[in-house]
């Protein structure tokens, strides 16, 4: 009898291309399913609420199990699956009590407790005035958003740049010299970092850990089945 298959499914520029990157490099079967954003509000279809009442992305199921959110995902595919796995990802987990160890579990919730908010809220306040609108109020929601994004939003992002080229200046992959699931998580986070900061393309140790990323294999066949990784 063969084992249930893995399922993705998997929203459009979404968390859930961190997961496929983990699956194509742990060599599991797994099928895709797509589902498209709202054209107008960008929101996940209301099909994903039969998945999981959230109604969000990523989540997987695996036989019975349903499993929800991107750290949580990626640990339960190492803990159920990763037995399998050879090469440099072969210990992604990191042993407790190490300084890798402790560095993992920092960047698994920083990537959305800290920095993801802010990134969220950068886009949201750079496309509210495209959205319709009054002709007399866009220019109020322009100046207002403007504001917003140059005192509030962006010396906190610029923050967390400065805070993680250093942190890469010392490390080749976010927990240490090896990858770990820190790199899975931090992921998606960093490809909004770049692509939502005219100052990310000036910190050459981001741009290098970005590089080694997307030249992994694994990372190149994730991508070319999920598509793009954010929203432009």
């Amino acid at each position: 009898m063969l084992a249930p298959m893995i399922t993705v499914h998997h929203l459009e520029t979404s968390r859930s291309q961190r997961v496929l990157w983990l699956l194509e490099e742990l060599g599991l079967p797994y099928e895709l399913k797509v589902y498209q954003r709202h054209p107008v509000t960008k929101l996940a279809p209301p099909e994903l609420k039969k998945i999981h009442p959230l109604g969000k992305s990523p989540v997987i199921t695996d036989g019975d199990q349903v499993v929800a959110e991107s750290a949580a995902i990626l640990e339960y595919l190492v803990e159920q699956h990763g037995a399998q796995a050879a090469g440099d990802v072969a210990q992604l987990m990191t042993q407790p009590g190490t300084p890798e160890h402790h560095q993992r579990r920092f960047w698994m919730h920083y990537a959305e407790g800290s920095l993801m908010n802010w990134l969220v809220m950068k886009l949201v306040f750079m496309s509210i005035p495209t959205q319709p609108m009054p002709f007399f109020v866009r220019p109020i929601a322009r100046e207002l958003c403007k504001r917003v994004q140059k005192q509030l939003i962006d010396p906190n992002v610029n923050t967390a740049l400065a805070f993680i080229e250093d942190h890469l200046s010392r490390h080749t992959w976010f927990a240490g010299e090896r990858i770990t699931l820190a790199d899975f998580q931090m992921s998606f986070v960093v490809s909004a970092l770049m692509s939502r900061s005219d100052a990310a393309a000036s910190h050459p140790h981001l741009k290098a850990f970005v590089q080694r990323m997307e030249a992994r294999p694994a990372y190149q066949r994730a991508l070319a089945k999920g598509g793009p990784v954010v929203m432009g």
